[in-house]
């Protein structure tokens, strides 16, 4: 009995997240990505890897797999950089969602303009899975990416 008592108090502590329409989500997967690209060409550094969830997975054609630590000390390592500005675009092919995950095709577009001003642009096309966390957001738990020929 106080074995059921400690499990019904238990479940009560810990609120399931509220359901959310597809809609909804993909609304709210959208604004995350839009924020993240707004924030990464304002070389805005306070908040860059909060798209990404801590077990994060991902692979880039070319490297070894990679994770949560190292994309975060890349991405302030580049933002840092003052010999180079770098900008991306965003173009959502598709999203879908089922559930508390969600699968979104795109091209990332980076431009990277070096001293000297040589630029360099590079299309990006990729595959990000998001995973509602238990606050209520969405953040990229895998994805695959390659440079476009």
């Amino acid at each position: 009995m106080a074995i059921a008592a400690a499990v019904a108090l238990l479940a009560g502590a810990v609120a399931p997240v509220s359901a959310q329409s597809g809609d909804q989500a993909e609304t709210a997967i959208r604004a995350a990505l839009a924020k993240w690209t707004s924030d990464f060409n304002a070389r805005d550094a306070s908040h860059i890897c909060d798209l990404f969830a801590p077990d994060l997975v991902y692979d880039y054609r070319g490297f070894p797999e990679r994770d949560y630590p190292t994309l975060c000390g890349l991405l302030h390592r580049s933002l840092a950089d003052p010999t180079r500005t770098f900008g991306y675009a965003l173009d959502i092919k598709e999203i879908i969602v089922s559930g508390d995950m969600a699968v979104v095709r795109l091209v990332w577009t980076l431009k990277v303009i070096s001293a000297g001003a040589k630029t360099e642009e590079s299309r990006e096309p990729g595959l990000d899975v998001f995973r509602r966390q238990p606050d209520g957001s969405w953040n990229i738990a895998r994805y695959i990416a390659y440079a476009a020929p």
